[in-house]
């Protein structure tokens, strides 16, 4: 069966990613669909970090004399033009033909950090070249391989990438019920892993098969290892308990990523990060004066702010 995916290029009125997301579905495959929205088990966790934001209010401030409201910061050496930078997924193929590379366009548009998968749709090399002089760093999947980890880093770092973001929270497929009953299985090949073997470019396999190459033994002493290949910070992704976050940090990460992973992997996981997370954590941060990353899917504007105001609150 041959997949068809989208090859249209034109402007969309959005109103919100909630009528987007009903849109979208009427014309896209249902299994791939499936795949992109679905989380884990009963998606229980999934909806929590939705809601989780939704219970926290906004209390606005007034009479400060802000004209307009500058965004733009810094993050290590690279200057970005907003705060909230993109958070890398995979198979971006399933939604447009041009993959990855309009994403890139996009997000360098933006003036934010484009961030690639492992598992994207299309080359490192094309997805940088797409947006030559903007940031990008690379998610590595680290492999049981030593030798395909070396690989894909070398190709990373040749083609440019700020920092490594190493994930450490899917060694193992969530169990995700709408790829079971969708019967998903990855219609397109995933170009980054046929570049180092022929054998397997992830098309015609599920997640849990993907995965299976995947370390499932990550320690601590993994992350100065990837800082040893690679000569590029290293962001740990996939934190979620302040005794994580320690060891991270202790064992040589730059900066740490809070995610659950969208609640695609562990379903009944905690959703957006607790109050106590950040009293626990935002101390030893500070104090090395390392970044923290946060990710959660906005579904409006106010939820992406509030998701910014809760390291300061």
């Amino acid at each position: 069966m041959v997949y068809h995916t989208s090859n249209e290029e034109h402007s969309i009125d959005i109103v919100n990613i909630a009528l987007l997301e009903h849109q979208v579905k009427a014309r896209m495959e249902t299994g791939a669909f499936g795949y992109i929205y679905g989380g884990a088990e009963d998606e229980i966790t999934m909806r929590d970090n939705t809601l989780s934001f939704n219970r926290k209010k906004i209390v606005p401030r007034v009479l400060q004399g802000i004209d307009s409201a500058d965004l733009t910061t810094n993050l290590w050496d690279i200057s970005l033009k907003t705060p909230i930078i993109q958070a890398p997924s995979a198979a971006h193929g399933l939604a447009h033909n041009k993959g990855e590379v309009d994403t890139a366009k996009g997000v360098a548009a933006a003036g934010s950090i484009f961030s690639i998968s492992t598992y994207a749709n299309t080359t490192i090399e094309d997805a940088a070249a797409a947006a030559p002089n903007a940031p990008y760093f690379f998610q590595l999947y680290m492999s049981k391989d030593d030798g395909f980890n070396q690989f894909i880093i070398d190709k990373a770092v040749k083609a440019g990438a700020k920092a490594i973001i190493l994930t450490v929270d899917s060694t193992l497929g969530g169990y995700r019920e709408q790829d079971i009953i969708n019967h998903f299985q990855f219609p397109l090949p995933m170009p980054n892993l046929t570049a180092y073997s022929h054998s397997g470019d992830g098309k015609g396999q599920g997640i849990s098969a993907i995965y299976a190459a995947a370390k499932q033994g990550i320690v601590p002493s993994d992350i100065q290892k990837i800082k040893q290949l690679a000569k590029r910070p290293v962001i740990v992704k996939g934190i979620q308990s302040p005794v994580d976050a320690a060891i991270a940090i202790t064992a040589g990460a730059d900066g740490i990523w809070i995610s659950n992973h969208g609640g695609r992997q562990l379903d009944g996981g905690p959703a957006a990060p607790p109050r106590l997370m950040f009293c626990q954590v935002l101390p030893l941060l500070w104090q090395n004066a390392y970044p923290l990353y946060l990710i959660a899917a906005f579904a409006v504007v106010n939820m992406c702010l509030k998701h910014l105001l809760a390291v300061l609150i």
